[in-house]
This record gives C-alpha cells, sequence and structure tokens, in this order.
C-alpha cells in the first residue's frame, strides 16, 4: 500500500516513531521502519518510507510471520489496499495530518 503525506514539518523517524514505528535500518534512499502487532514480533506492518521535498512517500505491508528462505521461498506479506492495511493506513493518515 503507498501513501504519500505532503509537507511534513518534522524529522520523518521522529514523526512515525510517534505513530508506533520503530526505525530499523536505511537501504539506499529509504528507511525501513516496522509496528509489530504482538510480542513474538509477527505480524508486523512493514514500511520503506523516503522524502520527496517536504512530502513522505511511505510504502508499506503487512508481514504474516518471519519470511522463509530455501526452496519455495516465501515473504508471508500482504500487499491489497484492504482489511488490516486500509486500516492501517487510515490510521496514519489521520496520526500524521
Amino acid at each position: 500500500m503507498h501513501l504519500k503525506i505532503e509537507n511534513i514539518k518534522e524529522n520523518p523517524v521522529s514523526l512515525l516513531r510517534r505513530a508506533g514505528y520503530m526505525f530499523q535500518r536505511h537501504e539506499r534512499d529509504e528507511m525501513s521502519f516496522v509496528r509489530p502487532m504482538a510480542r513474538s514480533g509477527y505480524p508486523r506492518f512493514h514500511m520503506y518510507a523516503h522524502l520527496e521535498g517536504t512530502s513522505l512517500v511511505i510504502n508499506f505491508h503487512l508481514d504474516q510471520k518471519k519470511e522463509t528462505y530455501g526452496t519455495g521461498t516465501r515473504h508471508h506479506g500482504e500487499y491489497e489496499e484492504e482489511g488490516a492495511l486500509k486500516v492501517e493506513a487510515t490510521r496514519i493518515q489521520q496520526f500524521l495530518h
């Protein structure tokens, strides 16, 4: 799911921390954040964000469980713009506006 928050006036890391997201790392020009929904760390919302001028561009998905690697590698993520992702997108937009 994609969001664009126009005219932010604060550091994106601070802004997203207040929205409940934990900064993970920088990957090239993007920042990675997570918001676990359970003590085990999964399921969790996983977001990549970057700045375009004064706009914060967010791409996020829901990781249902930790990825598996090897034969038949799977990510176990949800990307559709419905259900929990839609609810989270609304929460983020209300929080950041």
